[in-house]
């Protein structure tokens, strides 16, 4: 009895090494598939800079393929819900900004929670908007177009990426803050945005720098004031809008990562520590700085709180100014 006792024992033992064993390979294998991170913007813009420098840096420490799906449309709310709809397995991630995450909730019917189903892994970057023209464009201050706009109310056009977008808001808050009136003509992204300004066919833009940096350097677009309550290190001769005469149009765009609500806390914690990880890589940090923006530093937590916090702040802003779902 003795021995087969301690053979039972033995036999357990072994058992419940091999169960913990293969928990410790299960945890360990995830990514188990290639992973994807949707983006709510086309490609070029500075939410799809952003996420492909993540995939880039991704791919290799998860030994796993990085894909990066573009579904802009109803700002950025397209990619949010297939995100938000997604298994819940940590390999569906979401690149998105305030736009769809505490604007777009106060002026279209959503399918989802952006505070429920979305799970923040952290920030990214912020980013200031800026206030550019065509490099073309008789506009060579804040105060030229302001004067213009008091001439003519209702008259010039300003571009943004979707409604409820940053954009869309720093314009309502520009001319809340100057007491003027422009038309809001509304993109499925910056890109095509771009390419109309260059044009002519609108007259301005409110545009993160993540975004605007490219045509801002290479002579296509003229930036009048970035909308941050100081100067942008990449634009030092760029006044800030208080600068330019205008206060009370501050406007911010941030970046962050999400994945669907109800992925294992292995994955989304893997996730975590990965992007901690590539924020402090000097390529990254440079990459960043170089469009114009800081790099983020909260955790999912603090991330999660800041987004709370938007979300509501936000809600006033887009009652107090009246601002519509209009163009969609």
């Amino acid at each position: 009895m003795v021995h087969r006792r301690a053979f039972a024992l033995t036999l357990a033992g072994i058992g419940m090494g091999l169960v913990a064993a293969g928990t410790a390979h299960a945890q360990a294998a995830w990514p188990d598939k290639p992973l994807r991170i949707m983006v709510g913007a086309s490609p070029g813009g500075g939410t799809d800079i952003l996420a492909r420098m993540l995939a880039d840096k991704f791919a290799p420490d998860f030994k796993q393929s990085v894909v990066v799906e573009n579904r802009p449309g109803a700002s950025n709310t397209i990619a949010a819900d297939l995100a938000a709809h997604a298994a819940p397995d940590g390999t569906t991630l979401l690149l998105a900004t305030n736009t769809g995450q505490a604007i777009a909730p106060h002026l279209l019917k959503l399918k989802f929670d952006p505070l429920k189903d979305l799970q923040p892994v952290g920030l990214v970057a912020v980013m200031p908007n800026v206030l550019v023209v065509s490099a073309a464009s008789p506009y060579r201050s804040v105060q030229d177009l302001v004067a213009a706009m008091q001439a003519s109310p209702g008259h010039l056009k300003y571009a943004s990426s979707g409604v409820g977008s940053t954009q869309h808001i720093a314009g309502e808050a520009f001319s809340l803050a100057t007491g003027t009136k422009a038309i809001h003509v509304p993109y499925k992204g910056s890109s095509q945005a771009h390419i109309d300004i260059i044009g002519g066919e609108v007259t301005m833009m409110f545009d993160s720098t993540s975004s605007a940096m490219g045509q801002i350097r290479n002579g296509k677009f003229r930036a009048l004031a970035v909308m941050s309550d100081r100067r942008a290190a990449e634009l030092p001769d760029v006044p800030t809008m208080a600068e330019a005469g205008v206060k009370g149009a501050d406007v911010q765009t941030w970046y962050g990562l999400y994945v669907t609500a109800g992925s294992p806390k292995a994955a989304t914690d893997a996730l975590a520590a990965e992007l901690t990880r590539v924020l402090k890589l000097p390529d990254v940090q440079a990459r960043i700085k170089g469009l114009g923006g800081e790099v983020g530093t909260l955790t999912g937590e603090q991330f999660a709180e800041m987004n709370r916090q938007e979300y509501e702040r936000f809600r006033k802003l887009v009652r107090d100014a009246n601002i519509k779902a209009d163009g969609l």
